[in-house]
């Protein structure tokens, strides 16, 4: 059985960073995609960031390119979310997620995901 458990969240200030840490179980690491997605209340879950199971392919969402990283240690079977110069507008849940599909293209869709993890709630004070 695939589990996720993010970690890592917590309060930090305008311009701050954190570091989110997402430890998969239950099957080989290394041939699945992963994802970041995040939640924030009376919004629906939007896409963050991904990358691919080679680790060759990221993508993210536009109003955190250039301040969000995600990383992967397949040795770890651990994806991480380097990120930078937070906002206020960044506060959220953060969940990872992962599908069932190996391989191919990093998605945004959230439909496109089986397994999610718990979430670590993120919150950036002004």
């Amino acid at each position: 059985q695939v589990q996720l458990v993010e970690s890592g969240g917590g309060l930090v200030s305008a311009g701050g960073s954190l570091r989110l840490s997402c430890a998969a179980s239950g099957r080989t690491f290394n041939q699945y995609n992963m994802a970041w997605f995040r939640q924030s209340p009376g919004k629906g879950r939007e896409f963050v960031a991904g990358i691919s199971a080679t680790g060759i392919s990221t993508e993210y969402l536009d109003s955190v390119e250039g301040r969000f990283t995600t990383s992967r240690d397949d040795a770890e079977n651990t994806v991480y979310l380097e990120m930078n110069n937070l906002k206020p507008e960044d506060t959220a849940a953060y969940y990872c997620a992962t599908p069932t599909r190996l391989y191919g293209v990093v998605r945004r869709d959230e439909r496109q995901y089986e397994y999610w993890g718990q979430g670590t709630q993120v919150t950036v004070s002004s």
